[in-house]
């Protein structure tokens, strides 16, 4: 295989999303320790892993990488690890999902959604290694065998407009949802 390869970006980006799982399992144990929960630090860290873990990360492997590889002749084994990834993609969906509502309910007052955030977070700080580990070390390599050097070039394209049409998607959705905060204030909502 000549050329750059579309594994590097994402395989940059799980270092990244590495660095977001330490923090939450260091903040599980810490949890176990003080018997709370730093909502701070729980926010921003499922804030993280939706945005960019999910719809920047996921979205280029499933919108892109999954997606060209679908039209390719793969073989069982390298079509199963596919899906099972994609499935890992759901699970992380739901699991910060979960986070997230708890995560809302513990800073409203509800003692009981601590069980819920641990529950969420230990499940992430499992899930995520071994996802990552088995692109990383199983998938990539042999999924990047399936394109020839001109396909991995325009694939980093691709990568490279997905990128930047997604900052913007999430900063227009940001500023439509500040509008209708503003919008409803003025209205007495």
């Amino acid at each position: 295989m000549r050329g750059p390869s579309p594994a590097g970006p994402l395989m940059k980006e799980h270092r990244l999303i590495e660095r977001v799982v330490a923090l939450l399992q260091a903040e599980l144990a810490a949890i176990d320790e003080r018997g709370s929960a730093n909502t701070t630090l729980i926010a921003t860290s499922a804030e993280f892993l939706h945005t960019y873990a999910d719809l920047c990360h996921h979205g280029k492997e499933e919108d892109i990488l999954f997606r060209d590889l679908h039209d390719k002749p793969m073989t069982s084994e390298d079509a199963d690890i596919m899906r099972g990834l994609t499935e890992d993609h759901k699970l992380s969906r739901r699991l910060v999902g979960t986070l997230v509502d708890a995560n809302r309910r513990y800073a409203n007052g509800e003692m009981a959604a601590l069980g819920e955030i641990r529950s969420a977070a230990s499940k992430l700080v499992e899930l995520y290694p071994r996802h990552i580990a088995t692109e990383d070390k199983v998938f990539f390599k042999p999924a990047m065998e399936y394109f020839t050097e001109g396909e991995r070039a325009e694939m980093l394209r691709e990568y490279a407009d997905f990128d930047q049409q997604l900052i913007h998607d999430v900063y227009r959705t940001l500023v439509d949802d500040a509008e209708a905060l503003a919008e409803a204030d003025r209205s007495g909502d």
